[in-house]
């Protein structure tokens, strides 16, 4: 894990895409906070899985850098291990914020949901022998940069990447004891998908949580305008 910054640690645990790409617009942050960047499993310098990505995994990984107390920052994949360690644990968690978590659960009887699960794990199965349209559909959901043409080669390597992974319909986070235990939850959405929207609503109601959406960078709603100001606005709420 790298930190950079000072001030009280906020604790960034990102999805399939790397710190990088997840949290670069929210850099300047670290004038004020120390931002701590964690490499999940198969994210250099972090090694590899030993069997697959698992949120699981992510949860136990997790657990002692909770130790701190930090604010907690987690996106897409990554927010579901965040989840189950925050449940796990809420004392040593300062404020949560959660990014598009793919918790299709809560919605069993949406359609769209349900479409959106379907190829999410189909993707995670099949990796690049997915039905090449619903490849391209759950890319454009996930923001990765796919056009009519082939895919890019980072893209390719991120499916590959999470080829094998732990299917996010099996998670689930214990979320009636983060919201007994009163933790400051903000939920956060890119205004891109329906079927997200959707699931950002319910889930900040199952957690008793602030809702905000910020378009205009699909998936990646960190590097959306007003995202950083939110999410500075929220954590200064949360203090001490």
């Amino acid at each position: 894990m790298a930190r950079n910054g000072s001030g009280p640690e906020v604790l960034l645990v990102h999805g399939g895409a790397g710190p990088r790409a997840t949290w670069g617009a929210i850099a300047p942050l670290a004038d004020r906070w120390t931002l701590a960047y964690v490499h999940r499993r198969g994210c250099p310098p972090s090694p590899p899985p030993q069997q697959r990505q698992d949120f699981e995994v992510d949860a136990r990984d997790l657990a002692p850098l909770l130790v701190r107390r930090p604010h907690v920052v987690a996106h897409s994949y990554g927010a579901l291990g965040t989840l189950i360690a925050a449940a796990a644990a809420p004392d040593g968690v300062r404020s949560l914020t959660l990014i598009e978590p793919p918790l299709n659960r809560l919605l069993p009887d949406d359609p769209e949901v349900a479409r959106l699960e379907r190829i999410g794990d189909a993707v995670l199965t099949h990796g690049m022998d997915t039905d090449p349209t619903e490849l391209r559909e759950f890319l454009r959901l996930a923001g990765a940069p796919v056009g009519d043409g082939p895919l890019p080669a980072e893209v390719i390597a991120g499916v590959r990447r999470a080829h094998g992974a732990r299917p996010t319909s099996e998670a689930r986070p214990r979320l009636k004891a983060i919201r007994d235990a009163g933790v400051p939850v903000l939920v956060v959405s890119g205004g891109h998908a329906a079927a997200l929207e959707r699931i950002c609503d319910a889930l900040a109601e199952a957690l008793g949580g602030r809702r905000s959406v910020h378009p205009g960078s699909g998936h990646f709603v960190a590097a959306a305008p007003g995202f950083a100001g939110q999410l500075e606005s929220f954590l200064r709420r949360s203090v001490p």
